[in-house]
C-alpha cells in the first residue's frame, strides 16, 4: 500500500511545478508583442531584460520538456489501465489524440496561438508505433531525438523573418483595441503561421521527452521517487545545467544573442533532467492541506487551459486591456497569481467531482465506444 501511493507522488509534484514553469513562459507571449522577433534581445527596460533573463534561463524549453515527458508518462499509465481492464488500447489511444487535436485547435485559435496540445497530438501519434519497444530502447531513441533538436531547430530558430509593418499595426488593434472576435481572427492566423515553426523547432525535443517518460513506466522508474538515475540526474545535471542556461540567457538578453539562442537550445535538456531529479527528491509525502494542492496536478490540462483563458482575457482590450501595459516582471507575478487562484478553485471543484472539466471531456472523447466494445453480462 505504501508503495502504491508513493507510485502517484513524483508524477503529481511533476505536473504542478511544470504548470508554473509554463505559465512564465507563456504569458510573455500572451501579454507583450511577439510578432515583429520571437527570438530577439530582451525588454525596452532594464527590469524587462533582467525578468526575460530568468524565464529564458529558468523556464523556457525546461518546463516545456517536463510536459513532455509527463506525456509520455500519460501513455505508460494508459497501456497499463487499458491492459487492466480489458480495454482496446489502439482504439483509446486514437481517440485521446483525437481529442488532444480538437481541444488544441479550439484553444490555439481563441485564445494562445503557442498551444502544445496540438503538438502533443501530431507527435503522440508517432509515438503510438513505439508502445511495445523496450525501456532501454526508447531511452537510446528519446536522447538521440534531443541531441538531433538543436541540429533542425537552429536555423529556424534564428531566422529573421521580415513581417510587414502593417500586420504588427493588426497585432496592437485587435489585442490592444479590438473585441473577442477580432482576436481571435488574429490569434486564428498566428496559430496556422506558428504551428509548423513548433512543429519544427519544439515537436522532435517532445517525442524525445515521450519516449522517455514512457521508458520511465516501462523500467518502473517513476514509480521509485529514490531510483539511482534520479540522484545522477540531480547531481550531474542541475547546477551545471542552471549555470549554463543564465549563463545563455544573458547572451540573449545582452548580447551576442545567437550564441545565447543557441545555448539556450542545447542545454535545455540538460537542466530538464536536473529538474527531474530534483522533483524526485522533494516527492515526499505532503502535509494534509499541501496534499491538496499536489493532488490537483492531476488536473493539469484544466489548470494549463485556465491559464491562457483567463490570462488572455485580463491582457486583451475586451478584457482588462493590459496587453502590453505593464512590465514583464509584473506580468509574471500575475501568471502565477492566476495558477495558484486556478489550483485552488481545482482543488475545491475536484471535492464534488472526480475529474477538473477538461479531463471530463477529454476522458468522454478517450473512451467512446470503448467500454460498449468489451462489455460483458453482469454476473449476480
Amino acid at each position: 500500500m505504501n508503495t502504491a501511493h508513493a507510485r502517484a507522488l513524483m508524477p503529481d509534484y511533476l505536473r504542478l511545478i511544470a504548470l508554473f514553469g509554463i505559465v512564465i513562459v507563456n504569458v510573455q507571449f500572451i501579454a507583450f508583442p511577439n510578432l515583429n522577433s520571437i527570438t530577439g534581445p530582451a525588454g525596452e527596460t532594464f527590469k524587462d531584460a533582467v525578468a526575460l533573463w530568468l524565464v529564458n534561463g529558468l523556464a523556457l524549453l525546461k518546463t516545456y520538456g517536463l510536459f513532455s515527458f509527463m506525456f509520455g508518462v500519460g501513455v505508460g499509465f494508459l497501456m497499463r489501465s487499458s491492459e487492466r481492464l480489458g480495454l482496446p488500447f489502439g482504439r483509446i489511444y486514437r481517440n485521446r489524440m483525437i481529442g488532444l487535436f480538437l481541444i488544441g485547435v479550439v484553444h490555439g485559435c481563441l485564445f494562445f496561438p503557442g498551444d502544445i496540445l496540438v503538438i502533443y497530438s501530431l507527435t503522440g501519434s508517432i509515438l503510438y508505433l513505439f508502445r511495445n519497444r523496450p525501456a532501454a530502447w526508447l531511452v537510446k531513441v528519446g536522447c538521440t531525438l534531443l541531441i538531433l533538436q538543436p541540429i533542425f531547430g537552429l536555423p529556424f530558430f534564428f531566422a529573421t523573418s521580415e513581417i510587414p509593418a502593417e500586420f504588427s499595426q493588426y497585432e496592437q488593434e485587435t489585442l490592444g483595441e479590438g473585441s473577442f472576435f477580432d482576436a481571435a481572427i488574429f490569434r486564428s492566423i498566428s496559430f496556422a503561421f506558428t504551428l509548423p515553426l513548433l512543429l519544427t523547432t519544439q515537436g522532435i525535443s517532445a517525442l524525445g521527452w515521450f519516449c522517455l517518460g514512457l521508458a520511465s513506466v516501462k523500467s518502473g522508474m517513476i514509480d521509485k521517487a529514490q531510483h539511482p538515475l534520479w540522484q545522477r540526474a540531480r547531481r550531474f545535471c542541475l547546477v551545471p545545467g542552471i549555470f549554463l542556461s543564465l549563463l545563455a540567457a544573458a547572451l540573449w538578453s545582452w548580447g551576442p544573442a545567437v550564441a545565447g539562442e543557441a545555448l539556450t537550445l542545447v542545454v535545455a535538456p540538460i537542466v530538464t533532467l536536473g529538474y527531474l531529479g530534483l522533483i524526485a527528491l522533494i516527492s515526499q509525502a505532503p502535509s494534509p492541506i499541501m496534499s491538496r494542492f499536489v493532488a490537483a496536478g492531476e488536473s493539469s490540462l484544466s489548470i494549463y487551459l485556465g491559464q491562457s483563458i483567463i490570462l488572455s482575457s485580463i491582457f486583451s482590450s475586451y478584457g482588462l486591456g493590459l496587453w502590453d501595459a505593464v512590465n514583464r516582471g509584473t506580468a509574471s507575478v500575475i501568471a502565477l497569481l492566476i495558477t495558484v487562484i486556478l489550483i485552488i478553485a481545482l482543488s475545491i471543484w475536484r471535492t464534488f467531482f472526480r475529474l477538473g472539466p477538461f479531463e471530463w471531456l477529454l476522458r468522454q472523447i478517450t473512451y467512446a465506444g470503448a467500454h460498449t466494445r468489451t462489455k460483458r453480462p453482469h454476473s449476480h
